[in-house]
């Protein structure tokens, strides 16, 4: 799943195209490497989002298409 796709399924970015920005700014990091909107998302990867002053660090768990809102957090944890 793209990653963009991945932040707006997941429910840590709300819109897509707001996740897309983000990926184009440098300010999303996989693995600790800025990644492209098309990256290529995966179990086990570590995503990074930079807002401002504020960072949220996340490991992705599972992927998944379509979730219920209830249970977007179970794609990911904490860092």
């Amino acid at each position: 799943m793209r990653l963009d796709k991945y932040l707006k399924v997941s429910r840590l970015i709300k819109r897509r195209t707001i996740a897309n920005e983000a990926c184009d700014a440098g300010r999303v990091l996989v693995n600790d490497k800025v990644a492209k909107a098309s990256y290529d998302v995966k179990a086990g990867d570590v995503i990074e989002i930079i807002f401002g002053d504020r960072s949220t660090k996340v490991e992705v768990l599972n992927v998944r298409e379509t979730v219920k809102k209830e249970d977007a957090s179970e794609m990911y944890k904490n860092l």
